[in-house]
C-alpha cells in the first residue's frame, strides 16, 4: 500500500470527483498541487487567485461537472473572496482547496479564514491527519448536495505529513423527496383548468435535465414557454417566447402578463426575471416547483418541493387525456410576428462610435454557430442573450450577476474553455472596465483555449454608472476610462486581434474564423456610451419608484 501525505489523501479523494483544478501555486498549496499531478488531475494555472474560483465556477456552469480551485493561505485566499461570494450566491458547487494556519496556532501573517468564509455564506472543512480523506469527501458532497461553494483547508504543518489510515465508505447519492400526492396533484388540477398556461423554466430545470419533460408538458397543455437567461432555449419550440425579464421583448412580456396559470420550474423569480414586479398579471396563479424547501417569491401561490424532472414527468401522467388550451399559441405566434422585436441599432451615433445593438447583430452573423458564450458583468450584459443565438442553456455562462460584480469574465472564460468540447468556440463578452480588472488572466485564456473569441465592448467608461449617475448630473470623471488599446495588449500576449471601429472591420475576425479559428482572437470594439440598455432603464425606473415610495 502506497503511503500518502495529508495533501496526497486530499488529492486522491478529490480525484474521484474532479478532473480539473485551477489555481495559483504558493506555500500553502504547493504540496497539494504536487499530489494532484501524481493523481492525474489536470492543473490549469491562472495569474490571479480570484480566477481560481471563477474558472472552477464557469467550468461547472458549462459542463455540469465539478472542478476545484486552489490558492495559498492568507493573501492568496483573500484574493479569491469575490469569486467565492459569487459562487455561493449563484448556488454553484465549487471546492476551493487552500492552505491554512498551522494547527499549533495562527502566525502573524494568518487571518481567520473560516470566519471570513462564514461571512460569505461558505462552509469551511479543515482536514486532519487522521481524517483527511473523510473530510475531503464530506466537503465535496456538501458542495454538490447543497449547490454551493465550500472551502477545503489544509493546515500548513500537516500538508506534507503522512496521513493516517482510513476506511472510506462509498459515496452516497442524495435523496430527493417529491410531494406527488399533495402539491403535484393540486398543480395538475390548476394546469388542467388553465386557458392561458405558461411554463417558465430556470437553471434548476436545466440542471435537473427536465427540458424534455417540461417541453412535453407544454405541448400537452398548449402552453406558452419561456426561460430565464440561464435557461435560454431549454424549452424552445412551438409557443416559445424567449427570455423572461429585461432581456426579452415587450411583446413577449405582454403575453406572459396575460397567462392565467404559470408553472415555474427551477427558477428563483429574481427581480430581473420578474421585471421588478411587472412580468406577471395580478390575477395569475403561480405554481413553483423547486428543489429547495420554500418558495422564493411572494407571488407564489402553490409551492412544491421536488426535483423538476421527476415532477414534470408525474404531471404528464396526471394530465394524461387533458385537452390543450385552444387558440393561445396561435394568438401568441401572431402577436410575436406583428409586434416589435429588439431595436436593431443605428448606423450613426452622436460620438461616431459603434452602436452596440448593431454590433451585436453583426457579430451574431459572424461568430461560429457552435459557440459557448461567457459574460462578465456590466452594462453590456444584455446584448448577447438579446441578439446572439445561444444554442443551449449551458452555452450562456453569466458569472458575476449573482453578486453584482465585474472583473470575473476572463477568469470564467478560462474555466469554460477547459470544459468546452465537441469543437465549440468559446466567446467571451466583456466591458473595458471588467477586462482591465482581470487583465492578467488574458494570458491564462490564451494558454488554455483551443478556440476563443474575446469581444470587448469598449466605451472608455464604466457604462452602467454613466447611465445611472452621470445622467443625474453627478461628476463623470471617476466613471471614465482612458482609451485602452486592448488589441495591442492582446497581440503582445500571443493572440490575434483587431480594433473594430466599424462593422466593416469585423472582416478581420471573419478571416480568422475562416482560417480555422485556432487560438484566441480579441476584438477591441469601440462602442458608444450614448445607448442605454433596456434592462438598465427598467432597473433605474424600479429604483426611482422605490425611492419615491419611501419618501412618500
Amino acid at each position: 500500500m502506497t503511503t500518502l501525505t495529508v495533501s496526497g489523501r486530499v488529492a486522491q479523494v478529490l480525484s474521484s470527483y474532479v478532473s480539473d483544478v485551477f489555481g495559483v501555486m504558493g506555500n500553502g498549496n504547493v504540496y497539494f498541487l504536487d499530489a494532484a499531478e501524481k493523481q492525474g488531475l489536470r492543473f490549469t494555472p491562472v495569474r490571479h487567485e480570484g480566477a481560481a474560483v471563477a474558472a472552477a465556477d464557469a467550468y461547472y456552469r458549462s459542463s455540469g461537472r465539478l472542478a476545484a480551485g486552489t490558492t495559498t493561505y492568507g493573501p492568496g485566499y483573500t484574493n479569491a473572496l469575490t469569486a467565492l461570494a459569487e459562487a455561493v450566491q449563484a448556488q454553484i458547487p465549487v471546492v476551493l482547496v487552500t492552505g491554512d494556519a498551522p494547527t499549533s496556532g495562527a502566525r502573524p501573517q494568518d487571518v481567520d479564514q473560516t470566519a471570513i468564509a462564514a461571512g460569505l455564506g461558505s462552509a469551511t472543512f479543515t482536514v486532519t491527519r487522521d481524517a483527511a480523506g473523510a473530510v475531503t469527501r464530506q466537503a465535496v458532497e456538501y458542495a454538490l448536495t447543497r449547490r454551493t461553494a465550500v472551502v477545503l483547508a489544509i493546515p500548513y504543518d500537516l500538508a506534507s505529513l503522512e496521513a493516517g489510515d482510513e476506511e472510506l465508505p462509498a459515496p452516497h447519492a442524495p435523496k430527493v423527496t417529491d410531494d406527488v400526492d399533495g402539491g403535484l396533484g393540486q398543480a395538475a388540477r390548476l394546469l388542467a383548468g388553465a386557458r392561458r398556461p405558461l411554463i417558465l423554466a430556470g437553471r434548476g430545470a436545466h440542471l435537473a435535465g427536465a427540458g424534455p419533460e417540461l417541453r412535453g408538458l407544454a405541448d400537452r397543455l398548449g402552453a406558452l414557454t419561456a426561460g430565464t437567461a440561464l435557461a435560454l432555449n431549454l424549452l424552445n419550440g412551438e409557443g416559445y417566447l424567449g427570455v423572461a425579464g429585461g432581456f426579452g421583448t415587450d411583446t413577449a412580456a405582454g403575453l406572459m402578463g396575460e397567462a392565467d396559470v404559470v408553472l415555474v420550474a427551477g427558477a428563483s423569480l429574481s427581480p430581473f426575471t420578474m421585471r421588478f414586479g411587472h412580468l406577471l398579471g395580478p390575477d395569475s396563479t403561480v405554481i413553483q416547483i423547486d428543489a429547495g424547501l420554500q418558495p422564493t417569491h411572494p407571488r407564489v401561490d402553490l409551492f412544491v418541493s421536488a426535483d423538476a424532472k421527476t415532477a414534470a414527468s408525474r404531471l404528464l401522467q396526471l394530465l394524461n387525456g387533458e385537452a390543450a388550451a385552444e387558440g393561445w399559441r396561435a394568438e401568441a405566434s401572431r402577436r410575436l410576428t406583428e409586434g416589435p422585436g429588439h431595436h436593431p441599432g443605428s448606423e450613426v451615433t452622436p460620438d461616431g462610435r459603434l452602436d452596440p445593438r448593431a454590433l451585436a447583430t453583426a457579430l451574431d452573423a459572424v461568430l461560429p454557430e457552435r459557440r459557448t458564450v461567457v459574460q462578465d458583468g456590466g452594462h453590456f450584459i444584455g446584448w448577447a442573450p438579446m441578439y446572439w443565438n445561444i444554442p443551449r442553456p449551458q452555452d450562456l455562462v453569466m458569472v458575476g450577476t449573482a453578486f453584482q460584480s465585474i472583473g470575473l469574465g476572463l477568469a470564467s472564460a478560462v474555466g469554460a474553455a477547459r470544459a468546452v468540447e465537441d469543437g465549440r468556440t468559446l466567446v467571451l463578452a466583456s466591458g473595458d472596465g471588467g477586462f482591465l480588472m482581470g487583465l492578467a488572466d488574458l494570458e491564462s485564456l490564451i494558454g488554455a483555449a483551443r478556440s476563443a473569441i474575446v469581444v470587448i465592448y469598449n466605451d472608455a467608461a464604466y457604462g452602467a454608472e454613466i447611465h445611472q449617475y452621470g445622467s443625474q448630473g453627478l461628476t463623470e470623471k471617476p466613471m471614465l476610462i482612458p482609451e485602452v488599446d486592448f488589441s495591442g495588449v492582446a497581440r503582445a500576449l500571443g493572440a490575434e486581434s483587431a480594433v473594430i471601429r466599424s462593422l466593416a472591420d469585423l472582416s478581420a475576425l471573419t478571416d480568422w474564423i475562416e482560417a480555422g479559428a485556432k487560438g484566441t482572437f480579441v476584438a477591441d470594439c469601440r462602442i458608444t456610451s450614448s445607448v442605454r440598455a433596456p434592462w438598465l432603464t427598467e432597473w433605474m425606473a424600479a429604483s426611482q419608484a422605490a425611492k419615491a415610495a419611501v419618501a412618500g
